[in-house]
């Protein structure tokens, strides 16, 4: 079909482009002329192509068609016109004179909101419906019958600018071209227009955007951001700065949330504003409440509504020679984005000297090319429109001082350890340190004598709420979703170098908080962490899919390929052995794959987490992407549970309370799950062993960090020839064992987690006895302040005893014994259990080894060796242990989800 395409803008250049794909012949392109000696882009696209281009200044004079104008026009022998954008007025001699008449694309669900601000007035009406139409242009405004219809959701803080960009733009350049198809095909409707619910709004300007205070909230937020970012929602504000004030950005807030800040008059306000952290927080008339992000002046100056009061208060810096190159470098991207300026000096304005959008797009990536490390958001060009302005702001941000709020802690210190730690204690949340609803606080207890640490601030459920809301506002607007994944797994190596210059006081608070003995804690509680930060941070930029051939498509000219994108907020909940390091095994590939995090730290052991937020915001991670809330499992874990903007949780716990949240995952909204849970892992030693080697193990197998270790071998089958042996070893090598504070580096073995774990074990092992077990040594509390508990063995252990089949997560060995030449058999008990996590096997025979290794039913199995986990190496379990893996590339895909594209050509 012969079509003229008559409108501009790049929704314009879309629809020419997508019309030529289908094998239309675009006899004339009718657009506006070019604007400070740049041509528009639908221009651009088809004088590329050699498409005939007509640049008229207008089409008609005193309402008059101009005759040559429309000779012009009619010599293209146009059979269809299509408006996919057109802010010229066009006479009925074009509308009407081709075979197929006209279609207009119009951004609302026609008859509502006829009129050139049709997106605008669906804002500014609160509609929970938008979309857009597809009619056939008559001599009415926007009144002819229609051809197609698409509509969509308006969330409540859509702007004009998110609307369009996630449905009326993509959705609207496919509508227009499938309003062609049906052209083509004979098949396109003409409905005329119900005159029940049509409106007609006159066109947004700046005269005509004033704000009304005497509005609620939510009235005067839908004027915001239906006003945003043309022609801008103002208001006259005499006391800020000047006359004029346009406001930009505007959300509504929750109204529990108590605004703390700077109080600002506003004239006409039912009260005043407040300038907060986040922005400017402003009232309606039912005391209800809104925030906007960015003020802009009458001078074009744009500034964040946040730093309203440090406005022009810092001196300008003078840049070094590297600088000065970089300065020098942007001076000349600056000359060739706006070629109708003859020299940028430091006055020239971006804006003022005829740039548009798309040259904003350009100049944040051309930036990027120059200076990877200085991440720029549209909203930086806008705010610093000279290209003094642009350069300070530029150069700023690179030395890392781009007015960024500093962290405020609020920290405990104490002097320990021959040093002083700071721990903070209030909840993380969206970057900042913040008390919990109502001030509600807990105590943490110090495992080794019982005293309070400090009182550590006790999320409640608005909290859970408000740290969800910004790890999704952090994936869904922020920086971090958009960011380089490059950059981003710079931003991860930075925190875990920042984790190794702060490691003996990570490792302080570990043994302080859990009782981690203070080696054990450097070397792998924050020195594995450390590792796992290190090694995620290499994924970032190699997560990639893969091209599939399909084979029973007809016609067989098809590319398949997957996606692996990230899932978007995830809940993280882990244990109290190892606080610092099951952060780091889920949150470092959970943040590799793009994510955003809310993590729960065990109530008991919250401070190493707390500590590692504060060093993930002064790495740079950007606000709302890592957020921290100390809480009870059944109020915290539960809410994250069921919250529905949650789509991932990675819990790490005992079986139990996994099944719980599983089912809560599935009824909140089937968000994805994994698990690491309980534990009863078989360890087989054979005769044929290395002894020395199997008893050296065996019992780190199970006293490893105070047996407070997932992957603790729960019970030891050792071949009969050698049992009694064995366990003289290890009774001799326990009397060796140092028990005492976990700060002293002599120390073997130091207190249990926190009292409720220990009188557990207490009733364990008392259980153990009274099933006849025999206790060999150990079983008792120590008697000394603090929650120390012996190391203990029983032996005579028989496979239906309470102790025998469930995990005691703490430092008891369970011994029993198979007779020799009976390998199927002992493989039959060791699979015997409802776990599966790890398991493990001693031989020298590599034959044995390999086929006791292919049978044990665990998702690690370790032989001549145990607890030996790596960063690389996958972890995870089988059967009632749970599922899903933490460490390795396999990690990456339980916080991926993967999208298969299919195109045919």
């Amino acid at each position: 079909m012969k079509i003229a395409v008559i409108g501009q803008s790049l929704f314009g250049q879309e629809v020419y482009k997508e019309l030529r794909k289908d094998g239309h012949n675009i006899v004339g392109v009718f657009t506006i002329p070019d604007k400070d000696g740049k041509a528009d882009p639908l221009a651009t696209e088809a004088e590329k192509d050699g498409v005939p281009v007509f640049k008229f200044p207008r089409w008609r004079v005193k309402g008059q068609a101009i005759p040559e104008v429309v000779a012009q026009y009619k010599a293209t022998g146009a059979e269809l016109n299509v408006l996919p954008f057109c802010s010229q007025f066009i006479p009925m001699e074009v509308i009407d004179h081709p075979k197929h008449g006209s279609i207009i694309y119009h951004p609302s669900l026609l008859p509502r909101h006829r009129g050139a601000s049709a997106i605008n007035w669906t804002l500014i009406h609160g509609d929970k419906k938008g979309g857009f139409t597809v009619f056939w242009a008559d001599d009415g405004l926007d009144t002819g019958p229609i051809l197609l219809q698409r509509e969509c959701n308006v969330e409540p803080n859509d702007t004009v600018n998110t609307i369009y960009k996630r449905f009326l733009f993509p959705e609207g350049v496919k509508g227009t071209v499938d309003a062609v198809r049906l052209i083509a095909e004979g098949k396109a409707p003409r409905i005329t227009q119900p005159q029940e619910g049509a409106t007609y709004e006159c066109i947004q300007k700046k005269d005509n955007s004033k704000i009304d205070w005497n509005q609620s909230a939510e009235a005067i937020h839908n004027w915001i951001r239906g006003n945003d970012k043309v022609p801008g929602a103002w208001a006259e504000c005499y006391l800020i700065r000047s006359l004029k004030v346009t406001f930009y950005g505007s959300t509504l807030v929750d109204n529990g949330t108590a605004a703390n800040g700077q109080p600002l008059e506003i004239p006409g306000a039912s009260k005043p504003g407040i300038v907060t952290k986040a922005g400017l927080v402003l009232f309606g008339n039912d005391g209800k409440t809104l925030m906007v992000k960015n003020l802009q002046f009458e001078d074009g100056k744009m500034i964040a509504a946040a730093q309203y009061f440090k406005a022009g208060s810092s001196a300008a810096v003078e840049l070094n020679e590297e600088e000065k190159t970089f300065a020098e470098q942007m001076r000349a991207v600056w000359q060739s984005i706006l070629t109708n300026v003859s020299q940028i000096d430091d006055s020239t304005d971006f804006f003022k000297s005829g740039a548009a959008s798309m040259d904003v797009v350009r100049l944040v990536e051309e930036v990027k090319l120059r200076a990877s490390s200085c991440q720029l958001q549209n909203e930086d060009v806008y705010m610093n429109t000279t290209f003094q302005d642009f350069i300070q702001m530029c150069v700023r941000k690179l030395r890392g001082e781009d007015d960024e709020e500093e962290l405020v802690v609020d920290y405990v210190e104490k002097n320990v350890n021959n040093m002083t730690i700071k721990m903070p204690h209030q909840l993380f949340i969206n970057g900042e340190f913040v008390d919990a609803e109502g001030g509600k606080t807990y105590k943490t207890i110090n495992p080794t004598d019982g005293t309070a640490i400090c009182d550590v601030s006790l999320a409640q459920i608005s909290d859970v709420n408000k740290a969800v809301a910004a790890a999704k506002e952090a994936f869904e607007e922020g920086e971090w979703g958009k960011m380089n994944p490059r950059d981003r797994g710079r931003l991860i190596y930075k925190l875990a170098d920042l984790m190794e210059q702060h490691q003996e006081e990570l490792a302080t608070i570990e043994s302080i908080d859990s009782g981690a003995v203070y080696t054990l804690a450097l070397k792998t509680h924050v020195g594995m962490s450390i590792q796992t930060f290190r090694y995620f941070a290499g994924w970032c930029d190699k997560i990639q899919g893969s091209t599939i051939p399909i084979n029973q498509a007809r016609p067989n000219r098809n590319l398949t390929f997957t996606k692996k994108e990230p899932i978007g907020v995830c809940a993280i909940v882990i244990p109290w052995n190892y606080p610092l390091m099951m952060l780091a095994w889920k949150t470092a590939a959970c943040l590799a794959a793009g994510n955003t995090v809310v993590l729960k730290p065990a109530q008991v052991t919250p401070l190493t987490a707390l500590k590692f937020a504060e060093l993930a915001a002064r790495a740079g991670l950007p606000k709302g992407v890592v957020n921290i809330l100390p809480g009870s499992g059944a109020l915290v874990g539960q809410r994250l549970s069921d919250h529905p903007d949650v789509r991932k949780l990675g819990f790490t716990g005992s079986t139990e309370i996994g099944k719980h949240i599983m089912k809560s995952c599935a009824v909140s909204n089937v968000k994805k799950v994994s698990l690491e849970l309980g534990g009863k892992s078989p360890l087989i030693i054979f005769s044929d062993c290395d002894m020395d080697k199997a008893v050296r193990m065996g019992m780190s197998s199970v006293f490893f960090n105070k047996g407070e270790n997932c992957i603790a071998a729960g019970r030891l089958f050792v071949e009969d020839s050698i049992h009694d042996q064995f366990v003289k070893k290890v009774v001799e090598e326990i009397k060796k064992m140092k028990i005492g504070d976990p700060l002293d580096r002599s120390t073997d073995h130091g207190p249990q987690n926190h009292k409720a774990h220990l009188d557990k074990l207490v009733e364990y092992c008392q259980t153990g006895v009274k099933e006849g077990a025999t206790l060999i040594c150990g079983g008792k509390q120590v008697q000394r302040p603090g929650f120390f508990f012996e190391p203990t063995v029983f032996t005579d252990v028989q496979d239906h005893m309470h102790i025998a089949i469930e995990e005691s997560f703490g430092p008891v060995m369970i011994i029993s014994k198979f007779k020799s030449g009976e390998v199927d058999d002992v493989l039959r008990r060791a699979n015997a259990t409802e776990y599966g996590l790890a398991s493990g096997v001693f031989t020298r025979d590599i034959s044995k080894a390999l086929y006791v290794s292919e049978r044990l039913n665990a998702g690690t199995v370790f032989v001549n060796t145990y607890n030996k986990t790596d960063v690389a190496s996958p972890f995870g379990g089988f059967k009632q242990s749970g599922f899903g893996k933490d460490l390795g590339q396999e990690a990456l895909n339980e916080y991926l989800k993967t999208k298969a594209v299919t195109i045919e050509y």
